[in-house]
């Protein structure tokens, strides 16, 4: 484990969901599945210059990998793949990380719109929740979504994430500054217990 970034790199499981460091071999699955969901994505992704395809390829997904294990390595992130069953479906990433006094991170994340509703996000936020405000030392975790993402809103409330603000043009996302809700949680909030212990119930692995 790293003194300069305690808590990666790990692999973290609940029921059929894995949350685990990307490999150079998910470039396909990860390019697959990226490409496939063009319609569902889009919206909520950074302005990017780019074509979707072309910030999608297998090209693009071992140049971003090179940049997440380096931020991962500097202490300033931890990147997931989103594992169900023996697919990666998707992506979880803890950035922005800072420690000191602050000791906080920002969490975003991705699901392919085939598993999407299987209860796959809640639990795979609970996991990166429950570990980051354990063995990776931080104290906070924050979560800013747009305020037409409904399906991300019910997955924060779910797991009993404050709504701390509304920040207005906040990130500049599918090619406008877009306001964003920011929710938040602590270590003092899960002291009782387990945000995944929050959830009704795990997802099943695929039949």
């Amino acid at each position: 484990m790293s003194q300069l970034h305690p808590g990666w790199p790990a692999v973290l499981v609940a029921g059929s969901v894995t949350l685990r460091p990307l490999r150079r071999r998910d470039a396909g699955d990860w390019s697959r599945s990226r490409l496939a969901n063009a319609d569902w994505l889009t919206r909520w992704e950074p302005t990017s210059s780019q074509s979707w395809q072309s910030r999608n390829s297998v090209a693009e997904y071992h140049r971003t990998l090179s940049r997440l294990r380096s931020a991962a390595r500097l202490g300033t992130m931890l990147p997931f793949g989103i594992v169900y069953g023996e697919k990666l479906v998707g992506q979880l990433n803890v950035s922005n990380v800072v420690r000191g006094a602050l000791r906080s991170g920002s969490v975003g994340y991705w699901i392919d719109s085939a598993v999407a509703g299987r209860g796959i996000t809640p639990t795979a936020l609970a996991l990166a929740i429950d570990h980051c405000l354990t063995e990776a030392l931080l104290h906070r975790l924050e979560v800013n979504i747009r305020p037409e993402n409904q399906a991300s809103i019910r997955v924060v409330e779910k797991l009993g994430l404050r709504q701390e603000g509304y920040h207005e043009r906040f990130l500049d996302i599918d090619g406008g500054w877009r306001d964003h809700l920011s929710f938040a949680i602590t270590t003092e909030e899960i002291l009782s217990g387990t945000v995944l212990s929050r959830l009704s119930a795990l997802p099943v692995p695929p039949g």
